[in-house]
C-alpha cells in the first residue's frame, strides 16, 4: 500500500499525485498541514503526529510505500521509487 502526507495547494505533493495517476497507482493520502516552507498549520493531530514519528521530520511530501517497507521525503526522490518500482 503507498500512503501520501501531503497537501494540496503544495506544487512538489502535486507533482508527485500526478505521477501516482499518470502510473495507475492506488494510495491513501493524508492531509496533515498546510504547506509552509517552516510547517504549515496542522490540520489533524493524528495524521501529523504520525507523519513527524513514522518519518522524523516535518516536511510533505512524505511517500510510504508498506509493501516494501520504505519511505521516502522529496518529490524528485518519491517520483524516482514510482518510476522505477511502479513504472
Amino acid at each position: 500500500m503507498l500512503e501520501l502526507y501531503q497537501a494540496e495547494s503544495c506544487p512538489h505533493s502535486t507533482e508527485v499525485r500526478e505521477k501516482l495517476t499518470e502510473l495507475g497507482c492506488s494510495y491513501v493520502v493524508h492531509n496533515p498541514r498546510l504547506p509552509g516552507h517552516e510547517g504549515g498549520d496542522v490540520l489533524n493531530e493524528q495524521t501529523h503526529r504520525a507523519l513527524t514519528e513514522f518519518g522524523g521530520e516535518d516536511a510533505i511530501p512524505f511517500l510510504v510505500d508498506t509493501d516494501r517497507k520504505e519511505a521516502r521525503y522529496e518529490s524528485k526522490d518519491i517520483v524516482d521509487h514510482l518510476e522505477e518500482h511502479y513504472g
